[in-house]
């Protein structure tokens, strides 16, 4: 039921399900579990302690459950776990966690990543999550669910992208990203909602324009942000879409987010 090439290097204590794949010239190291119907393309590394759940498919030459790029790493036995049905594709690398982090680098179920891209120690990735190539995290940033990272974007340590985010092609994001938001630029700036994810995901058009006008009284009205946090939040106490912007916004507890121009 486990297909191995010839050429392919496996850890005798490495645990497999069935109806797995192991490619030309991959290399599995001894503590990997590799859910059933997981397929390793040619040319593969997957070391340390990584869990690779079910189905998930893995293209060549990337380099999964490496050691974190953090100096103050001293071998600690750090996890990665990747989720069911996801699409690694060429050159992605993927780092365990570190002491500082929780010990655990974990991507969610049915996300894309695409050519180059880099996911650091400790990152935190939901579900349905796509990465554009080269979209790149540093550490312990967290990435919410169905939210997109543009091409050849980046992303500062310990940022928050929130769930249905859209990052733009080419940006660099310093500051969190609130649920919903779309933003862009060299040094991203907010530049409104993510409007066309959100019809995409058939979310209630209700809830859409309830979002608009608490977005438009957030960002766009007079008073202190903290004030209007407040107002917006007494406003749509019946909005799940508003009550997920604002417990975001709290939740990061002063940590700037990104604001428009």
């Amino acid at each position: 039921m486990v297909t191995i090439h010839p050429t392919a290097i496996v850890h005798p204590d490495c645990k497999m399900g069935q109806d797995v794949t192991i490619g030309a010239y991959s290399v599995i190291g001894e503590h990997v579990v590799l859910g059933d119907g997981v397929n390793i393309h040619p040319h593969v590394m997957v070391e340390g302690r990584t869990n690779i759940g079910e189905k998930t498919e893995i293209f060549q030459f990337s380099s999964i459950g490496s050691q974190p790029q953090d100096l103050k790493y001293n071998g600690e036995p750090s996890r990665l776990e990747i989720g069911t049905n996801c699409r690694i594709r060429e050159h992605v690398t993927i780092n365990t966690g570190t002491e500082g982090g929780g010990m655990l680098t974990r991507v969610g179920n049915h996300c894309l990543i695409m050519t180059g891209s880099h996911i650091a120690h400790d990152c935190q990735v939901g579900n349905h999550v796509i990465f554009v190539n080269n979209a790149t995290l540093a550490g312990h940033a967290t990435v919410g669910d169905h939210a997109i990272l543009g091409g050849i974007s980046a992303v500062h340590q310990f940022v928050r992208i929130g769930e249905h985010a859209f990052v733009g092609g080419m940006s660099g994001v310093e500051h969190d990203v609130i649920p919903y938001g779309s933003v862009i630029g060299n040094r991203a700036r907010l530049g409104g909602l993510n409007l066309v994810g959100l019809r995409r995901r058939d979310i209630d058009k209700a809830d859409i324009h309830s979002l608009r006008n608490a977005y438009a009284q957030l960002f766009i009205e007079e008073g202190s942000f903290q004030e209007r946090v407040d107002q917006v939040s007494e406003s749509y106490p019946d909005s799940p879409l508003v009550k997920n912007m604002i417990d975001f916004i709290r939740a990061g507890n002063g940590r700037r987010i990104c604001m428009p121009r």
